[in-house]
Protein backbone atom coordinates (compact mmCIF):
# COMPACT_ATOMS: atom_id res chain seq x y z
CA UNK A 1 0.00 0.00 0.00
CA UNK A 2 2.58 2.63 0.56
CA UNK A 3 4.35 2.03 -2.81
CA UNK A 4 0.79 2.71 -4.40
CA UNK A 5 1.29 6.41 -2.09
CA UNK A 6 4.43 6.43 -3.41
CA UNK A 7 3.75 6.02 -6.96
CA UNK A 8 0.47 8.51 -6.94
CA UNK A 9 2.78 11.32 -5.32
CA UNK A 10 5.34 10.54 -7.99
CA UNK A 11 2.73 11.18 -10.81
CA UNK A 12 1.03 13.79 -9.10
CA UNK A 13 4.48 15.75 -8.58
CA UNK A 14 5.11 14.90 -12.75
CA UNK A 15 1.82 16.30 -14.05
CA UNK A 16 2.38 19.67 -11.43
CA UNK A 17 5.50 19.96 -13.40
CA UNK A 18 4.44 19.26 -16.74
CA UNK A 19 1.33 21.66 -16.49
CA UNK A 20 4.05 24.33 -15.12
CA UNK A 21 6.27 24.32 -17.93
CA UNK A 22 3.24 24.17 -20.20
CA UNK A 23 1.95 27.47 -18.31
CA UNK A 24 5.90 29.28 -18.75
CA UNK A 25 5.74 28.38 -22.77
CA UNK A 26 2.62 30.18 -23.18
CA UNK A 27 3.45 32.97 -21.13
CA UNK A 28 7.23 33.63 -23.08
CA UNK A 29 5.25 33.01 -26.37
CA UNK A 30 2.46 34.81 -25.47
CA UNK A 31 3.38 37.94 -28.04
CA UNK A 32 2.44 35.76 -30.26
CA UNK A 33 -0.78 34.30 -29.49
CA UNK A 34 -1.91 37.29 -28.02
CA UNK A 35 -4.95 39.17 -29.72
CA UNK A 36 -4.26 42.57 -27.85
CA UNK A 37 -2.29 44.70 -30.11
CA UNK A 38 -3.11 46.84 -32.97
CA UNK A 39 -1.32 47.31 -36.20
CA UNK A 40 0.76 50.74 -37.49
CA UNK A 41 2.79 50.70 -40.58
CA UNK A 42 6.00 52.54 -41.41
CA UNK A 43 7.66 53.49 -44.60
CA UNK A 44 10.91 53.15 -45.16
CA UNK A 45 13.27 53.40 -48.21
CA UNK A 46 15.30 50.84 -47.21
CA UNK A 47 14.39 48.43 -44.69
CA UNK A 48 17.53 46.23 -44.57
CA UNK A 49 18.13 43.99 -42.20
CA UNK A 50 14.78 44.06 -40.33
CA UNK A 51 13.25 40.98 -40.16
CA UNK A 52 9.31 39.85 -39.24
CA UNK A 53 9.22 39.03 -35.39
CA UNK A 54 12.25 41.78 -34.86
CA UNK A 55 11.57 44.00 -31.90
CA UNK A 56 10.63 47.02 -31.40
CA UNK A 57 11.51 49.44 -28.36
CA UNK A 58 10.92 53.09 -27.03
CA UNK A 59 14.03 53.85 -24.67
CA UNK A 60 15.40 50.42 -24.95
CA UNK A 61 12.46 48.57 -23.74
CA UNK A 62 10.83 45.93 -25.91
CA UNK A 63 7.26 47.16 -26.52
CA UNK A 64 6.49 45.05 -29.76
CA UNK A 65 7.56 42.89 -32.61
CA UNK A 66 7.54 43.75 -36.29
CA UNK A 67 4.71 42.18 -38.68
CA UNK A 68 4.96 41.68 -42.01
CA UNK A 69 7.28 43.66 -44.10
CA UNK A 70 6.38 43.94 -48.14
CA UNK A 71 7.16 46.39 -51.30
CA UNK A 72 4.95 49.15 -51.72
CA UNK A 73 5.27 49.00 -55.36
CA UNK A 74 3.56 52.41 -56.32
CA UNK A 75 6.16 54.28 -54.38
CA UNK A 76 8.51 51.67 -54.77
CA UNK A 77 9.44 52.01 -51.02
CA UNK A 78 9.09 49.19 -48.10
CA UNK A 79 6.08 49.39 -45.77
CA UNK A 80 6.95 47.65 -42.48
CA UNK A 81 4.16 46.05 -39.99
CA UNK A 82 4.30 47.49 -36.43
CA UNK A 83 2.43 45.15 -33.63
CA UNK A 84 2.26 46.84 -30.90
CA UNK A 85 0.26 46.64 -27.16
CA UNK A 86 -3.15 48.58 -27.18
CA UNK A 87 -2.70 50.29 -24.00
CA UNK A 88 0.43 51.79 -26.21
CA UNK A 89 -0.58 55.31 -28.04
CA UNK A 90 1.84 57.07 -30.61
CA UNK A 91 1.32 60.60 -31.45
CA UNK A 92 1.40 61.32 -35.44
CA UNK A 93 4.86 62.98 -35.18
CA UNK A 94 6.43 59.93 -33.69
CA UNK A 95 9.54 59.06 -35.33
CA UNK A 96 10.70 55.38 -36.66
CA UNK A 97 14.27 54.08 -36.83
CA UNK A 98 15.82 50.69 -37.71
CA UNK A 99 19.14 50.40 -35.49
CA UNK A 100 21.63 47.90 -34.82
CA UNK A 101 22.46 46.20 -31.61
CA UNK A 102 25.64 46.55 -32.25
CA UNK A 103 28.32 46.93 -35.22
CA UNK A 104 27.15 43.62 -37.34
CA UNK A 105 24.79 42.73 -35.09
CA UNK A 106 20.04 42.19 -35.21
CA UNK A 107 18.32 44.86 -36.67
CA UNK A 108 15.67 46.41 -34.22
CA UNK A 109 13.05 49.13 -35.03
CA UNK A 110 13.16 52.13 -32.11
CA UNK A 111 10.44 54.29 -32.09
CA UNK A 112 10.74 57.90 -30.77
CA UNK A 113 7.71 59.07 -29.55
CA UNK A 114 6.42 62.79 -30.74
CA UNK A 115 4.65 64.97 -28.27
CA UNK A 116 1.86 66.58 -30.94
CA UNK A 117 -1.41 65.37 -29.13
CA UNK A 118 -3.13 63.69 -31.93
CA UNK A 119 -2.76 59.88 -31.90
CA UNK A 120 -2.04 57.43 -34.39
CA UNK A 121 -5.16 55.23 -35.54
CA UNK A 122 -4.57 51.48 -35.95
CA UNK A 123 -3.22 50.76 -39.82
CA UNK A 124 -2.10 54.78 -40.11
CA UNK A 125 1.32 55.28 -41.68
CA UNK A 126 4.47 56.15 -39.46
CA UNK A 127 6.16 58.81 -42.31
CA UNK A 128 9.00 60.41 -40.42
CA UNK A 129 11.11 57.39 -40.76
CA UNK A 130 14.92 56.61 -40.61
CA UNK A 131 16.29 54.16 -42.28
CA UNK A 132 19.44 51.57 -41.37
CA UNK A 133 22.83 52.76 -42.33
CA UNK A 134 24.60 50.15 -44.72
CA UNK A 135 27.90 49.39 -43.81
CA UNK A 136 29.15 48.18 -46.60
CA UNK A 137 27.73 51.15 -48.21
CA UNK A 138 29.21 53.63 -45.93
CA UNK A 139 32.71 52.49 -46.31
CA UNK A 140 33.08 52.37 -50.04
CA UNK A 141 31.80 55.88 -50.24
CA UNK A 142 34.46 56.36 -47.63
CA UNK A 143 36.92 54.69 -50.17
CA UNK A 144 35.92 56.32 -53.38
CA UNK A 145 35.47 59.76 -51.57
CA UNK A 146 39.26 59.89 -49.96
CA UNK A 147 40.60 58.53 -54.18
CA UNK A 148 38.50 61.36 -55.80
CA UNK A 149 39.88 63.88 -52.76
CA UNK A 150 43.49 62.94 -54.32
CA UNK A 151 43.18 63.78 -57.34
Amino acid sequence: MNSKKLEIFVGTFVLVGLVAILYLALQVGSNRWAGDYYSLHARFLNAGGLNEGSAIQIAGVKVGTVGSITLNREQMVAMVELKLPVDLVLDDDTIASIKSTGLIGDKYLSLNPGGSGLPLEPGEVIVDTESSIDIEDLISRFAFGSIDDES
